[in-house]
């Protein structure tokens, strides 16, 4: 590694907090920053053999991590994630809001409305609790601090095949990454990932198998992406090789949106 990269993307004595680190991009994320020198906060709420698989990946290289379990659309779960994982490292210099969750599928005209709510608690309120409690902490960071948000092609498609309540719940969430862009700057950079089709769990439930090849032709790279590849791009986000952006999204799709 030259001494350029060593000085953008090393994140060595930061600490960088996941939510949905047991599998997928939250996974990946996390041995990813791991591996650029961040102690990693490894958040779960009930995938406990992920997270611990994770945190095994990451000790394996030489990384450190702490396992931090919560339900985080729980005001008491948020504040308590966000306070152990200070603790135990003294700081809170990288925020990644990875997760989330589709839930269900449906049509706005046929959307009971708890599902409704239950995708703004899931997608956007669990943001904004565990951000709260996470600004004063990372606003001590000296320049270097980040938070990252992970959105959704869906934002852009608005929501194919009954995605609708997901689709509208990531939309407010890259406003709620604009006024954090706005309301924290200069301490704080505040961006978004908005990934396309990516092989995960995820779509092994939501999306069948004729779906994911239909998604495959649709794409000019030829191919849905890895987790990762995104990884990468929260790497990016996460080290001063971004310094000067803020408000921001970086398209992961393969070329099938075009801004």
């Amino acid at each position: 590694m030259s001494s350029f990269e060593q000085t953008q993307f090393d994140l060595t004595g930061r600490a960088a907090l996941v939510t949905g680190a047991g599998g997928g991009i939250g996974q990946a994320a996390a041995i990813t920053l791991a591996q650029a020198g961040a102690m990693v906060g490894i958040h779960y709420n009930t995938d406990a053999k992920g997270a611990h698989e994770t945190l095994a990946e990451i000790e394996k290289a030489g990384g450190r991590g702490v396992l931090l379990q919560g339900g985080l659309t729980s005001e008491v779960d948020a504040n308590r994630v966000v306070d152990h994982f200070v603790s135990q490292t003294g700081r809170l210099d990288i925020l990644f809001n990875n997760a989330g969750n589709p839930l269900s599928r449906s049509s706005i005209e046929q959307c009971p409305t708890d599902l409704w709510m239950q995708a703004f608690q899931v997608n956007v309120h669990s943001a904004f609790l565990i951000t709260r409690r996470a600004i004063p902490h990372l606003r001590k960071s000296a320049g270097h601090a980040s938070i990252i948000n992970n959105l959704s092609l869906s934002v852009q498609t608005g929501g194919s095949g009954g995605a609708g309540p997901y689709a509208a719940a990531k939309g407010a969430l890259q406003v709620f990454t604009r006024t954090l862009s706005r309301e924290l700057a200069p301490d704080v950079r505040a961006n978004c990932i908005m990934p396309g089709v990516v092989e995960t769990r995820h779509h092994e439930i939501f999306t069948t198998p004729e779906k994911m090849e239909d998604y495959r032709r649709q794409t000019p790279l030829g191919r849905n992406s890895q987790s990762s590849e995104i990884a990468q791009a929260v790497l990016f986000l996460a080290s001063d090789a971004s310094s000067f952006m803020t408000g921001g999204v970086i398209d992961l799709n393969g070329g099938r949106f075009l801004r």
